[in-house]
């Protein structure tokens, strides 16, 4: 996930399973619920109420990312079977994403009424809906980890696409640490002769990285479209994700009456029903993460978001290698750590120096 700042108190915010949105930061407008008074948690803007956020954050994406890996790679049964149903997987991930985000709307992110065309809701989820299933489907080729870092240069293509496209002018500071960010994945993903050579045999040659090439062009769309529907409707962050995962509801509904994939997803999970557990708590612990994303922002301003999460995907890397043994070179490393200073610094300046149009 990556926050950065697009107007005085507005704040994108970019999460796994969930559109780009748009989070309006007004305190003192935040009404008491569940989450603040009468409740456990220490008093709002407070140190130790950060960490606790921080940590539910950690421990969410954490444990989706080990569960996405696991169900996609895993092979199953006697016959090794792979789990190839992401459609199905991301209805799923949709709905728990739509129920959160009305609940959201529904007790401590009271936004008022929404105004946004419906046009740019359908386009919106649908460039986000092909993001996340090029992104999942890539797991069949890749690891986590790659995936991991090469989704971490979502700001390149938004980049691009806002000079290109809106006319938008950002400080040196940002180009430079993005140059850092693609030097760091073009180290991590480079591969030596014998390895190409390897993969080539196998007939997979860099199908996971294109994946990941398409998945980042349709994230700077989205990006951009939702620029847009700020600009002139002042959209908020709840209706953003309730709206944008409730279109892509409608269009996995039809993809799904045209593939009948779901037919292969029920049977495959009947197969091996071990898999349930997994997917719920996937489906919940992104939702949940979203949540937790959504009140750090609010409370405490997009940069120590922005630091919670850069440093949770580095986090999320070495979980990746530790228990699923996908063990990185030393140039890899390099890679990730370049990856990784280029985004807290992109956190950092973004914040002291705004982006002139």
């Amino acid at each position: 996930m990556n926050v950065s700042s697009s107007a005085i108190g507005v704040v994108k915010v970019e999460t796994e399973g969930c559109a780009n949105v748009a989070v309006t930061v007004v305190r003192e407008q935040t009404k008491p619920n569940i989450f603040s008074r009468g409740s456990s948690l220490p008093p709002m803007g407070s140190p130790v109420r950060l960490l606790l956020y921080a940590g539910g954050i950690f421990l969410s994406y954490f444990y989706y990312g080990v569960l996405h890996e696991e169900i996609t790679r895993t092979k199953y049964g006697p016959k090794k079977e792979t789990f190839v149903y992401a459609q199905s997987l991301l209805f799923l991930s949709c709905i728990m994403n739509a129920l959160f985000a009305k609940l959201m709307l529904s007790t401590f992110l009271k936004q008022g009424a929404d105004t946004t065309r419906r046009s740019y809701y359908m386009i919106s989820a649908f460039t986000y809906l092909g993001a996340m299933l090029a992104s999942t489907i890539c797991l069949q080729f890749v690891s986590y980890t790659t995936q991991v870092v090469g989704k971490s240069c979502k700001p390149i293509p938004v980049m691009v696409l806002g000079v290109l496209i809106g006319g938008k002018r950002y400080a040196l500071s940002k180009y430079l640490s993005i140059l850092v960010v693609v030097l760091g994945v073009a180290l991590f993903i480079y591969k030596d002769s014998k390895a190409s050579a390897q993969v080539s045999s196998q007939g997979m040659l860099g199908k996971g990285e294109i994946l990941l090439l398409v998945s980042l062009a349709l994230d700077g769309l989205t990006g951009a479209v939702q620029e847009r529907m700020k600009s002139e409707h002042q959209t908020k962050s709840g209706h953003m994700m309730l709206m944008t995962n409730l279109w892509s509801i409608v269009y996995l509904v039809g993809t799904q009456l045209f593939t009948w994939e779901v037919l292969g997803f029920v049977a495959f999970v009947q197969k091996y029903p071990a898999l349930v557990p997994n997917i719920l708590l996937f489906t919940v612990t992104g939702a949940l993460g979203q949540i937790l994303i959504f009140r750090t922002v609010s409370e405490f301003g997009p940069l120590p978001c922005s630091v919670v999460t850069t440093t949770r995907k580095f986090f999320t890397v070495l979980g990746s290698v530790i228990i699923f043994n996908n063990p990185l070179g030393t140039r890899q490393w390099v890679g990730v750590v370049l990856v990784f200073s280029g985004l807290m610094a992109d956190a950092y300046f973004g914040k002291t120096s705004k982006a002139k149009k």
